[in-house]
């Protein structure tokens, strides 16, 4: 079947992209704050302005919402994580720069840690039946293991560095910190968000990260 590319109907399709999108960003707002249980689909036909129908045209319920929410949120980390170029630099350097990204990605877009803390409530069930999410996550693991391959071939990497392991390791330091940040705060006496307390939290993940790869 041959496309209509008539001027009407681009500007159709433009409509569809920037209602799909405006209901996007007004549900991924009320996902992160009252998590997919607390999540009402009134509230997000108010957020974005647009009508309730729409959003079940587009989206079908809310499960279906939640899920489009959390493919856009991966695939915009992992189009700022492409934008880093990392492959273009030596591999610790590399390394480094990933670790700062993610720190600084986290610190900058809280409510990716929400919506993932809601989606791991629902056992990640959404992500599960999601394809995209995979296709989206290949190319950073690929990426991050060929840093680790030039490493270990120029002499500066140990090597039996699985990709994957250390993604998460890089992921984690930066999200227990943050999304704990008010225990931890309160158990120790001290403001963990204090910006001289995040600037040393970064240097510690940096020294631990890299300690790890550089060979000894």
């Amino acid at each position: 079947m041959t496309r209509d590319t008539t001027p009407a109907n681009e500007e159709r399709l433009r409509d569809a992209d920037r209602s799909q999108n405006t209901i996007l960003a007004a549900a991924r707002d009320e996902f992160a704050e009252y998590g997919l249980g607390g999540a009402r689909v009134d509230r997000i036909a108010e957020r974005s302005g647009l009508n309730k129908r729409l959003i079940y045209y587009y989206f079908e319920d809310k499960e279906r919402l939640f899920q489009a929410v959390l493919e856009q949120a991966y695939r915009h980390i992992r189009e700022e994580e492409r934008q880093l170029n990392l492959l273009d630099l030596p591999p610790a350097d590399a390394v480094r720069r990933l670790v700062e990204f993610t720190w600084n990605y986290y610190l900058e877009h809280p409510e990716f840690l929400t919506l993932l803390n809601s989606a791991n409530l629902h056992r990640a069930r959404h992500l599960d039946e999601s394809p995209r999410v995979r296709e989206l996550n290949s190319p950073l693991i690929a990426m991050l293991g060929e840093v680790l391959e030039r490493g270990r071939k120029d002499g500066s990497f140990r090597g039996g560095i699985d990709p994957i392991q250390l993604y998460v390791s890089i992921a984690g330091l930066s999200y227990f910190y943050l999304s704990n940040n008010f225990t931890l705060s309160a158990i120790f006496g001290r403001d963990l968000m204090a910006p001289k307390a995040r600037s040393e939290r970064l240097s510690h993940m940096s020294e631990v990260i890299l300690g790890y790869v550089l060979r000894s």
